[in-house]
């Protein structure tokens, strides 16, 4: 993973653009895994994490009827919080992520392993469903995995090639 975040890292800077995140299920671990990259400050602005529906309301701006409506753990939340996450920090992408990572919480329609994705890029928001396997380490490590994936996918393509081809090599340690 540690490469993908250098790509995107590279994608981000070269675009001129920073990411911001909105967290539930992960509590923080995706802005972890950005900001654990030296450098990170010149792409990465900020992480929410918004783990309660008030802290959704209250930080992003998460109307509580919609989470009312559909639960946290829903394709509209997912949505509302990326473009909550843009609206609340001088960011221009944004991804969210809601889920049900356990062991408890899970209930038939969403069952644990439940996670909802969104992403907002250049004025675009769009949102996915995965369900993960395994116990709650598992689930949340393959929620941050996906977000970044997520991410560096729906980035406009730059004009420099990836990072080696830029003479960008990570620090020691990092591959």
């Amino acid at each position: 993973m540690t490469n993908l975040r250098w790509v995107l890292a590279d994608k981000l800077q070269n675009l001129g653009w920073m990411m911001v995140t909105a967290e539930s299920c992960t509590g923080g671990l995706i802005a972890g895994a950005c900001t654990d990259l030296p450098g990170s400050s010149v792409w990465f602005e900020r992480g929410f994490v918004t783990y309660s529906n008030a802290a959704k309301t209250e930080l992003l701006g998460v109307p509580a009827a919609l989470i009312a409506a559909h639960g946290a753990v829903s394709e509209p939340v997912a949505r509302a919080m990326a473009e909550g996450a843009v609206r609340h920090a001088p960011a221009q992408v944004a991804v969210a992520v809601t889920g049900v990572a356990g062991p408890t919480g899970g209930s038939p329609e969403k069952p644990v392993g439940t996670v909802w994705f969104g992403w907002h890029v250049a004025g675009h928001t769009d949102a996915e469903c995965v369900h993960f396997a395994g116990d709650r380490a598992a689930v949340r490590a393959a929620a941050v995995a996906h977000a970044l994936t997520g991410m560096e996918a729906r980035l406009p393509p730059t004009r420099k090639g990836p990072p080696t081809a830029q003479g960008h090599v990570p620090p020691k340690g990092f591959s």
